[in-house]
């Protein structure tokens, strides 16, 4: 007899099958002839990591799901030494090159649940980092700049970085994710958030934000 733990954990996973979050990835990422894993089952177990309520370094990952419905929870024939960080780090630079704003989750959720438009709330927040982070010579595409600035958690001497995210009124539901350089100026980043969230959920209601939205050169 072999005992194996579910927790929480198949509510999760029923979901992400609900929404179609690993159809999409698979969709909209690359395939491998040499994958014993899909990009969209590596991200749904990313997700049931995550809402697994642990916290351990990326190359630990694999033994999250030791003990756990692995194949109940991912797919059938998926182990947890699948799930090793070389895979893990490919999928999250393949997620990287396409957009982590890439909407088209977001938009299944809406329809998937009748989510209703009307309202929106958007907010920022900082996380603080350890390490010196050095990203002055890195080439394009660039990514965000871990850097001093505004510490939103205490912590000015750390590096950071920035979170932009806006949310449904209705259920406060994630759409519009955007990660930002450590020392980003809300005043400069809203207008530009507020515009490309309008222009790509065609959103024309109310949207909620704290008071950074009203500065002189702010047109909404």
């Amino acid at each position: 007899m072999e005992i194996t733990n579910l927790d929480h954990l198949g509510l999760v996973a029923g979901i992400i099958d609900d929404i179609g979050i690993e159809l999409i990835i698979n969709r909209r990422l690359p395939k491998h002839s040499s994958e014993k894993i899909s990009s969209g089952q590596v991200v749904k177990a990313m997700i049931i990591n995550a809402l697994g309520l642990v916290s351990a370094p990326l190359y630990l990952f694999s033994r999250f799901f030791e003990g756990k419905a692995i194949e109940h929870l991912i797919g059938v024939g998926v182990k947890p030494e699948y799930l090793n960080d070389d895979k893990l780090g490919r999928v999250m630079d393949e997620l990287y090159e396409i957009g982590i704003g890439e909407v088209e989750i977001a938009l299944s959720v809406l329809k998937k649940y009748q989510i209703k438009r009307e309202t929106a709330h958007r907010d920022s927040s900082s996380f603080h980092v350890h390490g010196e982070y050095k990203t002055s010579s890195v080439v394009e595409p660039r990514p965000i700049k871990i850097t001093h600035g505004y510490s939103r958690d205490h912590r000015p001497d750390l590096k950071q970085y920035t979170m932009q995210l806006i949310c449904s009124g209705d259920g406060g539901i994630p759409l519009w994710i955007k990660m930002g350089d450590g020392n980003a100026s809300d005043q400069k980043e809203i207008p530009l958030a507020i515009t490309e969230f309008k222009k790509t959920f065609e959103f024309s209601g109310l949207m909620v934000a704290d008071a950074a939205l009203y500065t002189q050169d702010c047109k909404f």
